[in-house]
């Protein structure tokens, strides 16, 4: 049989990594691109998308996302969550290892690798555990772990209170060439806290989380990463002065990088009042003040990456009293507009937003297939093709993840996704009809 043949045609085609960006077409033979411009001779293609009007950029690449599966499917399962990421764009995604039971063996990383690849739409990458059972007692076999299709390793939101258990826990992970993603916590300061410790917190009433908990770790950790040489990534940096923390030991020559989840980019403490339980997340949100520093990071590149950090509940999950909700966001479905309305706030160009959601996320998981567009070579087609100028609304009834728990809904978006392809497949297509 004939391999597929797919064109897409008259797109505004935006690669971050080799600075293209123009109107013309791509050529897709079994799911390949085989050609740029002109169709390759000989070329007749079985479906013709015209992606006039729109960008083709490369599949998004998130650094974490809760998919709840295996041990939490009342909240979401591999093909819920893996079907509402490809209708945000994203093509690649991590979950992080505090699953049920935790990826802290080979057995369960390849497991919801083998499930994603059979209910999946999405590309899932299991980040392992660090520490066993995320204990911080005994360091997990990291090798193995690599070996099973773990590109970085973390101990979720778990951080390891024995700093003599970190530093070997990171260089051990060094010598296996694997990024530690770390969790910008002291879990002493943190132990208690439901909101960010200040004016919001004080009204309330509630438990705050001190800035110092999460400067205390990041500073621990960049002196650990500098005495053992190891990667370090901080996965959901929330203050200002983590990321002046962080640019500072990067100018030094430290192996640092940090994300930042999209929705610490617009909300802030003041999202709290009236008790939203839909604005209860951890790291808590900040100030105003931390919002614009974040910003700021993202657009010089002191923070690369951006993801959504997807924590889907179930209903009842926030309804309870404050202190007794859950915290987390539903998130896959607006990573990409939310990057696009930076854009629209002037914060950086188009490129570069989508860097942090591309190429970044890709580079910093050592996958540097990912997150670009590859014209012949054996690298897969992962493809965004969405509308930059059309406006949407998040509402109940269009949402595809399981969870519902978003401040979002009602929203005015910027940018929407028209089509996904995912390993040279195409696995979201919207009706405009």
């Amino acid at each position: 049989m004939a391999e597929h043949q797919l064109t897409i045609a008259n797109g505004r085609v935006l690669d971050p990594v080799t600075g293209l960006d123009q109107i013309t077409d791509l050529h897709l033979i079994g799911g390949r691109i085989v050609a740029l411009g002109p169709a390759p001779l000989g070329f007749e293609p079985q479906r013709l998308i015209n992606a006039t009007g729109l960008v083709v950029c490369p599949g998004l690449v998130d650094l974490c996302a809760r998919l709840r599966e295996p041990g939490l499917e009342h909240k979401g399962t591999i093909e819920s969550e893996t079907r509402a990421a490809v209708a945000g764009g994203i093509t690649t995604l991590c979950c992080p290892p505090d699953t049920t039971p935790v990826i802290d063996t080979p057995a369960v990383a390849q497991l919801i690798r083998r499930r994603a690849k059979t209910r999946g739409q999405a590309r899932v990458l299991p980040v392992g555990a660090l520490t066993k059972e995320l204990a911080g007692q005994q360091i997990s076999e990291m090798a193995a772990l690599k070996e099973a299709g773990c590109p970085a390793l973390g101990n979720a939101n778990r951080p390891i209170r024995n700093t003599r258990v970190q530093r070997r826990a990171l260089e051990y992970a060094a010598t296996f060439g694997l990024t530690s993603f770390l969790h910008p916590a002291d879990d002493d300061l943190s132990e208690g806290g439901l909101v960010h410790e200040g004016r919001v917190s004080t009204q309330l009433g509630l438990p705050g989380i001190p800035e110092a908990a999460e400067t205390v770790a990041v500073a621990r950790d960049l002196a650990l990463a500098e005495q053992t040489g190891a990667r370090v990534h901080f996965r959901g940096l929330s203050t200002a002065r983590a990321t002046e923390m962080l640019a500072e030991a990067r100018n030094r020559g430290i192996a640092a990088s940090a994300d930042v989840s999209a929705h610490q980019l617009f909300l802030t403490e003041d999202d709290l009042y009236g008790f939203n339980a839909n604005a209860h997340v951890i790291p808590p949100l900040r100030t105003q003040r931390d919002r614009d520093a974040l910003r700021t990071a993202v657009a010089s590149g002191a923070i690369s990456a951006i993801c959504s950090d997807h924590r889907p509940h179930e209903p009842d999950a926030k309804l309870a009293p404050f202190p007794q909700t859950r915290p987390g966001i539903s998130a896959l479905e607006t990573l990409l507009s939310l990057v696009l309305e930076l854009v629209a706030d002037g914060v950086m160009d188009l490129s570069s937003a989508l860097a942090r959601v591309t190429c970044n996320p890709a580079a910093i998981l050592s996958r540097t297939t990912l997150g670009r567009i590859d014209v012949g070579t054996r690298a897969r087609a992962d493809l965004c093709l969405f509308a930059p100028n059309e406006r949407w609304r998040p509402t109940p009834e269009h949402w595809l993840s399981q969870g519902q728990n978003t401040p979002f809904f009602g929203r005015e978006m910027h940018g929407r996704v028209r089509y996904t392809l995912s390993n040279g497949r195409l696995v979201y297509e919207r009706n405009c009809a």
